[in-house]
């Protein structure tokens, strides 16, 4: 059984190790942002950072969030640089997945010299 968007996780989560491996640990979100976006480009993936996606509620639009990236119109990209993920952070891409139609999710942590990274999916 193969996961909803696998082959583009892969590449997003392999941009993300590249970014990791070549700035390290210690950069704010914006630096990594800048640096993902290249990394995916160059991938040949159509990303976008900060995107205004509206938070729908009975079909109703309650609200808009920026996602950090967009890659490809089908995975939102969350962003963090702290010393560990917490369950707010985790609980915020939640959220994101299933208030829009995006449904597949990622959360990355560069805060650390290993990278951290989860795949969230709409249920």
């Amino acid at each position: 059984m193969s996961l909803l968007h696998e082959e583009l996780t892969r590449k997003i989560i392999e941009a993300c190790f590249e970014v990791s491996n070549e700035l390290g640990a210690g950069f704010l979100e914006s630096v990594y942002e800048k640096a993902l976006l290249i990394a995916l480009e160059q991938k040949g993936l159509c990303a976008k950072a900060q995107v205004p996606l509206d938070v729908c509620f009975r079909g109703v639009t309650v609200g808009t969030f920026f996602a950090d990236i967009l890659v490809e119109n089908k995975v939102i990209v969350e962003l963090k640089a702290v010393k560990s993920l917490l369950p707010e952070h985790q609980a915020q891409i939640i959220n994101y997945i299933q208030a829009t139609q995006i449904e597949v999710g990622l959360l990355v942590n560069f805060g650390n010299p290993r990278l951290e990274h989860r795949r969230f999916n709409r249920r």
